[in-house]
């Protein structure tokens, strides 16, 4: 396996533990609070507060998006990856993009009841439902929380198509339902960044090493669970040259599909992720920042609708095609078929005793 030269492994036991390294107030925060890496303060140990919702479905009219509605068992994740574009969420709740995000999480216990209320709402029509939008469903507090278990069960009882984001292994636990429902109602995307486990351990440092994303991969498949392998992000100037190699050994795990995105900096994270490469990969810093620009007409992030998720320019067209090339070579579906919604069944109908 391939180490990515230049990559630092002499930063703190503290900074080890998580992705990102300060704690740097978010964009509607008047003042900003740095923790002292000498103080302790950063080895914190993860906070989890509980939110009752009363709905929990989200919709959005993105056209960059292949679904309009999603669920969010958990906000901010545990998992920590630096690049993250779902960090400056955390702004909303007056928290850290930074640390905070790793560190304060917020559990939505009464999730799947909440679910199973929406899903028998007068006039609810059934569209495929994404988890795993904005942070991850199997992040390790769901672990013993299994507030994703309890989802999955509700759409299982009630026939309702749903497809998994995620980078956790933790999925594996849930394959019996998966299974149960089928490649027509349920199908997994599992995120693989780079082959290389060390790196992986400076960029998602509490997510499952690579290696073993893909024997998930291989288990998933196995019990007849449709996996794409999603090589997201492709970070430019670090990662992009694995692009063919990711897809090779997905594919050779059993993944049927695949999807690719460029890296993302949003807001906040931009100034993470640039401290992250100063620190981790030093020597590489400038010539990723200037790829990450390429991609983006010379900012390091562009947001416009049609571009964010691909990017714009040469380097951008030829990641592309480079991708599109590996996938007809190996076999990988860019699209799959539509999941089933006829099967649905209201919750509170006879039917759905069955």
């Amino acid at each position: 396996m391939t180490h990515v030269s230049g990559l630092h492994s002499d930063t703190s036991a503290v900074i080890r533990t998580r992705g990102a390294l300060s704690n740097r107030a978010g964009r509607y925060e008047r003042h900003t609070y740095e923790a002292d890496p000498g103080s302790g303060e950063v080895a914190q140990a993860t906070e989890v507060r509980e939110e009752t919702v009363t709905r929990v479905i989200s919709t959005n009219r993105s056209p960059d998006l292949g679904f309009d509605r999603s669920v969010n068992p958990y906000r901010g994740c545990e998992h920590g990856c630096v690049y993250c574009y779902a960090r400056p969420t955390h702004a909303w709740l007056g928290l850290s993009p930074g640390l905070d995000f790793e560190t304060r999480l917020i559990a939505r216990p009464n999730a799947a009841d909440a679910l199973r209320q929406e899903l028998g709402a007068k006039g609810y029509a059934p569209k495929m439902l994404a988890i795993g939008t904005n942070t991850d469903p199997y992040q390790p507090i769901e672990r013993d929380r299994k507030i994703m278990r309890g989802l999955l069960e509700v759409l299982r009882d009630h026939a309702h198509p749903v497809a998994i984001t995620t980078k956790g292994t933790m999925v594996e636990r849930d394959v019996d339902i998966l299974s149960e429902m089928g490649p027509e109602l349920a199908r997994v995307g599992l995120s693989v960044t780079t082959l290389d486990d060390r790196l992986a351990r400076k960029l998602e440092p509490r997510v499952p090493v690579p290696s073993r994303r893909l024997r998930t991969i291989e288990r998933l498949a196995s019990a007849g669970v449709v996996v794409r392998v999603m090589v997201s992000p492709v970070i430019p100037g670090l990662t992009d040259h694995e692009v063919e190699a990711i897809l090779s050994a997905a594919r050779d795990a059993g993944a049927e599909a695949a999807s690719m995105i460029p890296l993302r900096l949003p807001l906040e994270v931009a100034p993470l992720f640039e401290e992250w490469l100063r620190a981790h990969a030093p020597d590489r810093a400038r010539k990723v920042l200037n790829r990450v620009r390429e991609f983006h007409g010379g900012k390091l992030y562009d947001a416009g609708f049609g571009t964010r998720m691909r990017g714009t320019g040469v380097q951008a067209d030829l990641l592309q095609r480079r991708f599109d090339r590996a996938c007809k070579s190996l076999g990988l579906a860019k699209r799959l078929p539509s999941l089933r919604t006829d099967l649905f069944r209201v919750p509170g109908t006879q039917m759905s005793l069955f």
